[in-house]
């Protein structure tokens, strides 16, 4: 499974580095269709409400995530950063219930799914604990064996 992890990480996260370096360079280009989502996702998190600066913030972050998932360097909290930039990204980058072209609505369709399928592999990379138990699990058989050395009273 090591050569697994190894090799889809980088793959999961080439998209992100890739569109998150053209958010960086280009945010002009996004801010449009940022402007229908963003500033109402930033104001409860107190983040600034300009379009272009949060393109920009969404960009970094999606780079910074994108290589640390590909590295491997905290892949669960890389991978959960990715999957709360992907979000907006989506709903605000492939709105296909509004478009009313055919083409133009089946392409942002595409997009939206992929994105989904996308945010879908990063749940599981954000659950993958890589073979190890879960902390649950580990509390409950801490308790159990806990439960057999402690005396009974009676």
């Amino acid at each position: 499974m090591f050569l697994t992890r190894r090799i889809a990480r980088p793959m999961l996260s080439a998209m992100f580095i890739v569109g998150g370096l053209d958010s960086l360079r280009n945010p002009e280009a996004k801010v449009p269709k940022a402007e229908k989502v963003a500033p109402a996702l930033a104001r409860p998190l107190g983040l600034p409400e300009d379009s272009a600066t949060l393109v920009k913030i969404n960009g970094a972050v999606q780079v910074g995530a994108g290589v640390m998932l590909a590295v491997g360097r905290f892949p669960r909290l890389a991978a959960t950063a990715l999957a709360a930039s992907l979000l907006p990204t989506t709903l605000a980058g492939h709105r296909f219930w509004e478009v009313t072209d055919e083409q133009a609505r089946a392409a942002q369709r595409i997009h939206f799914l992929k994105n989904t399928s996308m945010l879908g592999g990063l749940i599981l990379a954000a659950t993958d604990l890589e073979g190890r138990p879960s902390l649950s699990w580990r509390a409950r058989r801490a308790a159990k064996k806990a439960s057999h050395v402690l005396p009974t009273s009676g």
